[in-house]
């Protein structure tokens, strides 16, 4: 709801658009809306969520009911790797080890119902 902060929601509509046409339909893409007291706004568009690559990964719509114990799927370490460093593009993240994104990564996937392979 950006109207109750004030923000014109045509001119972030048109903006959001021009920011986001060259990436690819139907990838979920979250924001982070900052709303200024001058009625204008600043956004950033961040990578996908690190599950939303792990289900396209492993070819799976949905996570596993019961994780641990029921596998639905399986993730390559080089899927993990690839996703990694998408990640550690982001700000919040670029200051992590590669290796601790991988394992971070890799325990959302076991967390999903994903066996991690080689």
């Amino acid at each position: 709801a950006l109207g109750p902060l004030g923000v014109n929601m045509m001119d972030f509509c048109k903006e959001f658009n021009a920011r986001t046409t060259n990436l690819v339909p139907d990838v979920p893409v979250p924001v982070e809306l900052r709303a200024l007291e001058n009625r204008t706004f600043e956004f950033k568009t961040k990578s996908p969520p690190t599950s939303w690559f792990l289900k396209r990964c492993a070819k799976i719509n949905k996570a596993s009911a019961e994780p641990g114990r029921k596998i639905i799927g399986q993730v390559n370490v080089r899927h993990i790797y690839e996703i990694a460093k998408i990640k550690q593009q982001e700000t919040i993240m670029s200051y992590l080890p590669l290796e601790s994104l991988c394992r971070t990564i890799a325990g959302s996937a076991r967390s999903m119902g994903l066996e991690v392979v080689k």
